[in-house]
């Protein structure tokens, strides 16, 4: 503001809730930049306590603007300028304004408030990964309320990260993968958010769930991430919509597996 796989572990079957993103960094640019091989990502998906998670603390919000309240200053013993522009999201907060992504000097504070060592050079890296996942989110959402909301004033109302909280289906998967480890991957998502969505014609609010894994990267280094959006299970509607597209994109793995014999016409003869 990922069903992560692994080459001896498949994850659960692809769905439209299941949407690899990769990374917006060119790692060939910055590799030549820094003399590193191209899969020294500058983004550490290892914080101190072993479970990442989005560095902004989206808990403490400000009742004014609905977001976080993070210092623009430098923080103590920082050697460089970052920059203190924030960039405007794609996200509605509301008919007539959008959200807006903390600036690069907000995001670094906000590591340093939580104890992470991120070199200052990376942050601008960082910021822009963290602002790309979150369209591709809200993407994802978008392509949910299509189904059942024929409008197109949906906004996000507000939001709430929960990392370390594991969803009931990141532990369904979870124990699928230490119950049958050459099947599934049993890595954790690491980082949760909770998303409320507004349905301005209807007046409803539905809230979405949003599980952040780490792919398998690149050839060339390059880190994916694998997003799980879907209604949270809250009312019978988001149940109907989980069942019928679980059930759709069942069904058309089925049919490219098992493509139809083709039929022989054989043409009559005078």
């Amino acid at each position: 503001m990922g069903q992560s796989t692994s080459s001896q572990a498949a994850a659960p079957i692809p769905t439209a809730t299941t949407a690899p993103a990769q990374c917006p960094v060119d790692h060939k640019a910055l590799a030549a930049k820094s003399k590193k091989s191209a899969a020294d990502c500058p983004v550490s998906h290892e914080p101190p306590s072993g479970l990442a998670k989005c560095p902004i603390d989206h808990d403490t919000i400000n009742p004014l603007n609905q977001m976080p309240n993070l210092s623009q200053n430098p923080a103590l013993n920082q050697t460089s300028n970052l920059p203190i522009e924030r960039t405007t999201s794609s996200i509605p907060r509301d008919a007539g304004s959008k959200w807006d992504y903390p600036s690069p000097q907000q995001f670094y504070n906000a590591l340093v408030r939580k104890g992470w060592e991120t070199p200052e050079e990376h942050i601008e890296t960082m910021v822009d990964i963290h602002n790309f996942l979150n369209e591709e989110a809200w993407n994802e959402v978008l392509r949910w309320e299509k189904r059942v909301y024929q409008h197109d004033d949906v906004s996000l109302a507000h939001f709430k990260g929960r990392p370390g909280e594991f969803s009931p289906k990141a532990r369904f998967w979870m124990l699928a993968g230490w119950l049958l480890p050459t099947r599934f991957n049993n890595e954790p998502p690491f980082d949760r958010h909770d998303w409320v969505v507004n349905r301005p014609q209807t007046g409803e609010q539905v809230r979405y769930v949003i599980d952040y894994y780490s792919a398998p990267p690149e050839a060339d280094g390059s880190p994916v991430f694998s997003l799980d959006v879907r209604p949270a299970l809250d009312n019978f509607s988001s149940l109907k919509e989980r069942i019928s597209v679980a059930t759709e994109e069942a069904w058309a793995t089925y049919r490219a597996q098992n493509p139809p014999p083709l039929r022989t016409v054989t043409t009559p003869r005078d």
